[in-house]
């Protein structure tokens, strides 16, 4: 029997990926990502804890770790549960609500591209440097892209304003695209950091199982 090595195959890229992504690991993070989504969605706990919307480095980190369709679903439902939750719970009605538009709709696509690129680069992703470095700069241009389907979406088919013209919206992209973008890549550099410390501490105990295997 050939000894195993760690030559450039699909499979030993994806070795270092799949104990987070299998069994319990994957309940875990399922776990993780709903319980910062909602600590942070959940405008009431968020502005609490000091905490900015962590909606779209979930779908993204999702994507990525995560990858079931099944599992976006859930997540999407979880998020608009979130806002029927928030919002009703202060007696407004959830159609009545100043977010709440034809728009919102358009929060299915936003998420999706999140999720389906970081879901794209899931076979690639490892604690190399460079695997991270790939799944940022996907990461930022998912983040960048979901910002401008959902803020575009609410500028120009929310019916919020009058006289939507190309000159306002681009201030807006300005004003509120590098905020918005910022702090997804914060929180999904935050997570791919703990990636590397879990499969730098987690390395030798599988090295040593492969050596005595």
């Amino acid at each position: 029997m050939k000894p195993t090595t760690h030559s450039q195959t699909p499979s030993s890229l994806h070795a270092e990926l799949r104990p987070l992504i299998a069994g319990p690991a994957q309940l875990a993070i399922l776990a993780a990502l709903s319980i910062l989504m909602a600590a942070t969605r959940f405008h009431a706990i968020g502005a609490t804890l000091h905490l900015p919307d962590a909606s779209m480095a979930v779908f993204f980190l999702g994507g990525l770790y995560l990858q079931r369709h099944r599992l976006f679903a859930g997540l999407l439902a979880a998020a608009v549960a979130i806002d029927y939750i928030a919002i009703t719970g202060r007696g407004m009605d959830f159609f009545q609500h100043y977010c709440v538009t034809p728009s919102y709709a358009f929060l299915l696509l936003a998420y999706a591209v999140l999720w389906y690129l970081g879901r794209a680069w899931a076979p690639s992703m490892s604690a190399r440097p460079r695997a991270m470095l790939g799944a940022l700069a996907v990461a930022l241009a998912a983040a960048a892209a979901s910002f401008l389907i959902s803020n575009g979406a609410f500028y120009w088919f929310g019916g919020r304003y009058l006289d939507p013209n190309f000159a306002e919206y681009l201030q807006r992209v300005w004003r509120w695209g590098p905020l918005f973008v910022g702090t997804t890549m914060a929180y999904i550099g935050a997570a791919l950091l703990a990636h590397a410390l879990i499969a730098r501490f987690a390395r030798p105990r599988g090295d040593a199982a492969q050596r005595h295997g």
